[in-house]
């Protein structure tokens, strides 16, 4: 559940943000009692109008980052996925390019008989960006009060790149709350910190407000995936069109924070701990990693290799299922999208 927008693109120079899929993150819960049909036992829930104010949902942090009167109430978005709700359309940038990348396989997952809930993290999408120290326990316990004002008891969790971090963390603070987890090219498998230079907030905010060049975000958009397609000029534009907005600024910034979370909070020591099915799926071509610019060419040469890294973290993780994806890079649910629908569906059962 934690996803950004374009994250896919990456906020943070020279590592996978995710967000997409997830980046993000996503909970999907069976529906219960029902055909095996994308409405099958499920529960409605009201969707956003474009334009319209965020739902405040309790327990979630508010847009600056401090409670609310209660202490419970925040700013925070959800679109509601198969639940008898047509999802909002998004008009601005950022969304609709966080669309492209999810709506195929979140559809796939909802006909199923799953009820899909993608969420943005405060700091991500159209959430709030409040400028404080994020880390992942804060964005799981969000998730909780999400799930909990949703009437969501159970889970399971579906985290791509840094979402992948998150559903790992989400897994151990919140065990009862999370039935199977599913991490598509998680980063966070290597400990950054021993190869990566570490870098104050303002130095990567002054480099994101930088990174605005409309063939730099190409160039970072093809070292994703191994074979170019046509479809993701159109998300190269509108990845290019945030950088025009006069919200930049603090979207940089968010981009920053997060960059520090995912450097200073890896997640492969907690590995081992998980007590839950747990599906890996790797792309093997992928060489993403937090902070890869920063290292030196030696060290870059040692980052990301995620050939290694998925068979390390399958073996870490008691009785995981690993499924290797070859001639894929960093995207597997675009890459090769029905693969990866048929391995996530036949391991939700």
């Amino acid at each position: 559940m934690c996803d950004d927008t374009p994250d896919l693109s990456d906020r943070g120079r020279g590592y996978g943000r995710g967000g997409g899929y997830g980046g993000g993150r996503r909970t999907g819960e069976r529906g219960r009692g029902g055909r095996r049909s994308g409405r099958a036992g499920v529960r409605r829930t009201a969707g956003h109008r474009d334009g319209g104010l965020p739902e405040r949902v309790p327990g979630a942090l508010p847009a600056d980052g401090q409670p609310g009167r209660d202490g419970r109430h925040g700013l925070s978005r959800h679109r509601p996925v198969g639940s008898g709700v047509r999802p909002h359309r998004p008009a601005a940038a950022r969304q609709e390019l966080r669309r492209r990348f999810l709506d195929p396989h979140r559809a796939g997952t909802a006909a199923a008989g799953h009820r899909v809930v993608v969420p943005d993290q405060i700091g991500f999408g159209r959430s709030s960006k409040p400028a404080l120290d994020y880390g992942f326990e804060l964005l799981a316990g969000n998730t909780v009060a999400l799930l909990d004002h949703l009437g969501v008891p159970d889970v399971d969790v579906v985290g791509h790149s840094m979402g992948g971090m998150l559903g790992v963390r989400f897994a151990l603070e919140h065990p009862t709350r999370t039935r199977r987890l599913v991490l598509a090219n998680p980063v966070g498998l290597e400990d950054y910190r021993e190869l990566v230079p570490a870098h104050t907030t303002e130095r990567l905010f002054a480099d994101e407000l930088a990174n605005t060049s409309l063939a730099g975000i190409r160039a970072f958009y093809r070292s994703y995936v191994v074979t170019w397609r046509r479809a993701y000029e159109r998300n190269v534009e509108l990845r290019h069109r945030i950088t025009l907005s006069a919200e930049y600024p603090r979207w940089a910034l968010a981009s920053a924070r997060t960059y520090q979370m995912a450097y200073h909070q890896p997640v492969v020591q907690d590995l081992p701990s998980l007590r839950l099915p747990v599906l890996l799926v790797i792309g093997q071509e992928d060489r993403a990693a937090v902070g890869k610019s920063y290292a030196t060419p030696e060290n870059r040469a040692k980052l990301g290799d995620f050939p290694v890294l998925g068979r390390l973290a399958a073996a870490a993780v008691p009785g995981a299922r690993l499924v290797e994806l070859r001639g894929v890079g960093h995207l597997p649910h675009l890459e090769a999208g029905r693969r990866f629908e048929r391995e996530v569906l036949s391991f939700l059962g």
